[in-house]
């Protein structure tokens, strides 16, 4: 072959080793890059609240610690008398990692608990909606609490994450959420469960193109559901393996606190535990929380007898005033804002039933936060260490100063509303 073809070839041979080493060497580093998350800019990386400040991480269980009082100084729980409110004295949440997006993986694709598979391919911007907050909750275990971009009336992301800006509420008239005020916020994924609706108004959300997840209601196996909650929000956000961290770290913390309450509280006797029931009250109707509410697993978990439990009483229904006195329970437990609904505990304990049984003569009534004694999720263990404190020891139970904002501002407008109602009569 003459020599300037030849030489041809060989440049030609030359570029092409180059063009392949450099497409290989490329490959590898995309690669490398890949495995660490390079896949996920633009999703967990970006914090939608540039204010918002996390607490530190915490891979370890650490459960709420208990008063500091002997079994043996405590009260005859069935002799107790007045009224307490049980206040979580730990609502901050700490992540269960600092750096999610090294173990996130978008996009993620999961069944929807009311059918249609969901695509997430970005979590900059999320809205976590249901009625008690639980799943705000998750997401700020997870480590996207400043990915959040609103919130449901439920959610106080400050008591989430001190130092964060409080967050658009997107819900109206309670629970009802608010089409306009979402899609203005630009989210790129919700998450959501059938506590909160309209469903025409989540179809709607979906239809405009975001994802709208549905975690499935947990409520019949309560403090025994978390896990599966907790895990559902993991993987609808790309983070599987963080979601299993989080779940196991929770229940830890709940089955530890509830072997403290255990052994430092309830008493072990069973005829000397009080016999408890879980009351919802709106106006001069009540509900009675039977077996499958989850309310019988936070009385259970408390080491308390669970009435309902007890007569076969099942699910959530109206009560009557027979059915109580029957039941003869020791405590009372109800929402906060049911309790002022009724215009407060001296107007509670006069409702046909309750002032005949044991709890209603010693006006024994332990009050909760709506948004917290039925919020199972990262937040249970604190919520069992209050309501045991404020049945067994509520000498020591925690009062602070100030109750959470959305449970005052909304008892100032129940009380302001009954103001006017009076006045008007």
């Amino acid at each position: 072959m003459p020599v300037g073809p030849l030489r041809r070839v060989m440049r030609t041979h030359r570029r092409a080793v180059r063009r392949t080493a450099w497409i290989a060497g490329t490959l590898i580093v995309l690669l490398v890059l890949w495995g660490n998350g390079i896949h996920n800019i633009g999703s967990s990386s970006y914090a939608a609240n540039n204010s918002c400040t996390p607490l530190d991480a915490q891979p370890d269980p650490e459960p709420p610690q208990l008063p500091d009082t002997s079994r043996d100084d405590l009260p005859d729980p069935k002799t107790i008398e007045g009224q307490t409110t049980a206040y979580t004295q730990t609502s901050a949440i700490a992540p269960v990692d600092s750096n999610p997006e090294l173990s996130q993986r978008l996009p993620a694709t999961v069944e929807s608990a009311d059918g249609p598979q969901q695509t997430v391919t970005d979590t900059s911007r999320i809205l976590a909606l249901n009625q008690n907050g639980g799943l705000a909750a998750a997401v700020v275990g997870l480590g996207l609490g400043c990915n959040l971009i609103g919130r449901d009336i439920a959610t106080s992301v400050e008591s989430l994450m001190p130092g964060s800006d409080d967050l658009p509420l997107v819900t109206q008239n309670g629970h009802e959420l608010n089409a306009e005020a979402i899609l203005e916020l630009a989210p790129t994924v919700i998450i959501t469960d059938t506590s909160i609706g309209p469903y025409d108004t989540q179809l709607q959300l979906r239809d405009a193109g975001v994802p709208v997840v549905f975690i499935p209601l947990g409520y019949e196996a309560g403090v025994h559901g978390v896990e599966a909650q907790v895990q559902a929000v993991g993987d609808a956000l790309g983070l599987s393996e963080l979601g299993s961290r989080l779940a196991e770290r929770t229940n830890a913390e709940i089955s530890q606190t509830i072997q403290e309450i255990g052994s430092s509280q309830a008493p072990t006797d069973p005829e000397d535990k009080p016999r408890v029931v879980f009351l919802y009250l709106r106006g001069n109707i009540y509900y009675w929380f039977g077996r499958g509410s989850g309310a019988d697993t936070l009385i259970q978990a408390i080491g308390a007898r669970d009435v309902a439990t007890e007569v076969g009483f099942d699910g959530m229904a109206p009560t009557n005033s027979e059915a109580l006195v029957k039941a003869a329970p020791d405590v009372i437990i109800v929402m906060t804002l049911g309790l002022e609904s009724v215009g407060g505990i001296d107007e509670a304990i006069k409702l046909p039933g309750i002032k005949q049984t044991p709890a209603g003569k010693n006006g024994r009534l332990v009050d909760m936060s709506d948004y917290e004694v039925m919020s199972f999720g990262p937040r249970t263990a604190s919520v069992l260490a209050a309501l045991s404190t404020a049945i067994y020891d509520p000498e020591h139970s925690y009062q602070p100063e100030h109750g959470p904002d959305a449970v005052e501002k909304r008892v100032d407008e129940i009380r302001q509303d009954r103001a006017q109602e009076g006045d008007g009569a």
